[in-house]
C-alpha cells in the first residue's frame, strides 16, 4: 500500500510529464571505454519551447491572449467615450460663442486657470484686442468673460485628457507585449491622429482671430477648418469604436448569402450617411431662396449658410429612409439576437433624432436641446457601426 500512495522517486521522475525542464542532454559519444562524454550543447540549444522562454526571461509570445485583446479593446472603448465627451463638449462651446476666448495656445502654460483679479483682467484685456469684442462683445464684463473662458478652457482641459488616455496606455501596452503587430499600426495611428487633433484645433481658433479690415461681420471660425476638426474627431471616435468592438464582441458565423451581402452593403452605405449628416450642420426651413447666391454655384455648398443647412436636412431625411430600409431588410433574414437589437435601436434612435431636430429648430435652437441633438448624432454613429460590427464578415 505504501508503494502504491508513495511510488518511488525514480519513477516519478522517469514519467515523461513530470520531467524537469533542463537542457537536453548530449549524446554520449562511443569511445570504446565504460565512460561517455557529453557533446556541449551549441548556444540556444534547448529540448522545449518552456525552455526558450524561461532562459529569456519573458515567456511572452507574439500574439496577445484573449485576456490581453480584451483589456485592450475596453481601453478603446474607454478612449472612444472620451472623445466622444471632447465633440459634445465642442459643440456646446460653440453654441455658447466661447470658442475664441483664449486667445493663444501654449501646451502646459494654459493649464493653470487665472486666480487672482489682475490674472483676469490681463486675459480680458488680451481679448478686448481681437476682432470677436471689437464687433460682437463690445459691452461685455469680466463675469460674462469668466463664462465663457472657462468653456473653452474645458475643452481644451478635456482634450489634453484626451490625448492622456490613448498616449499613455499605449506606451504601456506596447511595452507589455499586448499588442500585436497589426494592432501597433492601429494604435499608433490612433495616437497621432490624437496629437493631429489637437493642432488642428489651435489651428481652427487662430482663424476666427485674424482681423479683417474691410469686413463688420462676425467673426466666426472658417468653416473648411472646423469641418475639418470635427470631421478629423468623428474619424478618431469611428476607428477607436469599431476597433474596441472587433476585439471585445465575439463574430457571428452567418451563411453568406446574397440578401446578407445586400444587407452588409445597405448598413456601410447608412453609416456612410450618418457620419456625413453629423458633419454637416444644423436644420434649417424648407427650400429656401437665396440657395445659390455665390458664384461659382460650388462654393455655395461650403459657404452659404443657406445651402449648408439646407445640405444637412436633405442628408438627414436620406439617412432616416436608409435606416428604414436597412430595417425592413434585416426582417427579411434570420439574423442573431444581438444583430436584431441593433438594427431595432438604430431604427429608434434615428427617428429620435429628426424630433429632436425638429424641435431644436422650431424651439430657436436653445443650447440644451441643441447639444442633445448633437449628442444623439454621436449615439446613433455608435449604434451604426455596432450594427456592422454584427454583420462583418468572418476572416477564413
Amino acid at each position: 500500500m505504501q508503494r502504491l500512495l508513495f511510488p518511488p522517486l525514480k519513477a516519478l521522475m522517469g514519467s515523461p510529464c513530470l520531467r524537469p525542464l533542463v537542457p537536453r542532454a548530449a549524446p554520449r559519444t562511443q569511445c570504446g571505454c565504460s565512460c561517455g562524454i557529453r557533446r556541449p550543447l551549441r548556444p540556444g540549444q534547448y529540448s522545449t519551447i518552456s525552455e526558450v522562454a524561461l532562459q529569456s526571461g519573458r515567456g511572452t509570445v507574439s500574439l496577445p491572449s484573449k485576456a490581453a485583446e480584451r483589456v485592450v479593446g475596453r481601453w478603446l472603448l474607454v478612449c472612444s467615450g472620451t472623445v466622444a465627451g471632447a465633440v459634445i463638449l465642442g459643440g456646446v462651446t460653440r453654441l455658447t460663442e466661447s470658442g475664441l476666448s483664449m486667445v493663444d495656445w501654449h501646451l502646459i502654460k494654459e493649464m493653470k486657470p487665472p486666480t487672482s483679479q489682475e490674472e483676469w483682467e490681463t486675459e480680458f484685456q488680451k481679448y478686448q484686442q481681437f476682432p470677436e469684442f471689437k464687433i460682437l462683445n463690445h459691452d461685455m464684463t469680466l463675469p460674462e468673460f469668466k463664462f465663457i473662458w472657462y468653456m473653452e478652457y474645458s475643452h481644451r482641459m478635456w482634450g489634453r485628457l484626451v490625448g492622456l488616455a490613448y498616449i499613455l496606455p499605449a506606451a504601456y501596452f506596447w511595452r507589455k507585449g499586448w499588442l500585436s503587430r497589426g494592432m501597433k499600426g492601429r494604435v499608433l495611428a490612433l495616437c497621432g491622429l490624437v496629437c493631429f487633433q489637437g493642432l488642428l484645433g489651435w489651428y481652427m481658433v487662430k482663424s476666427g482671430l485674424e482681423e479683417k479690415p474691410d469686413s463688420h461681420d462676425i467673426p466666426r471660425v472658417s468653416q473648411y477648418r472646423l469641418a475639418a476638426h470635427l470631421g478629423s474627431a468623428l474619424v478618431l471616435y469611428c476607428a477607436s469604436l469599431w476597433t474596441s468592438l472587433s476585439l471585445l464582441l465575439p463574430q457571428h458565423k452567418l451563411p453568406e448569402t446574397r440578401q446578407l451581402l445586400w444587407l452588409r452593403r445597405c448598413a456601410h452605405g447608412t453609416a456612410g450617411l450618418v457620419f456625413l449628416t453629423a458633419l454637416s450642420g444644423a436644420f434649417v426651413s424648407w427650400i429656401p431662396e437665396d440657395l445659390f447666391t455665390f458664384s461659382p454655384i460650388l462654393r455655395n455648398v461650403f459657404e452659404n449658410p443657406t445651402m449648408v443647412q439646407f445640405d444637412h436636412r436633405i442628408l438627414g431625411i436620406t439617412s432616416v429612409t436608409a435606416v428604414t430600409v436597412l430595417y425592413f431588410l434585416s426582417r427579411r433574414i434570420p439574423l442573431p439576437r444581438r444583430t436584431k437589437m441593433a438594427a431595432a435601436t438604430l431604427l429608434a434612435l434615428a427617428y429620435t433624432q429628426v424630433g429632436l431636430g425638429i424641435s431644436t429648430l422650431l424651439m430657436y435652437v436653445p443650447t440644451p436641446l441643441a447639444a442633445t441633438h448633437q449628442s444623439g448624432s454621436l449615439a446613433l454613429l455608435s449604434v451604426a457601426l455596432w450594427l456592422m460590427s454584427e454583420l462583418r464578415r468572418v476572416p477564413k
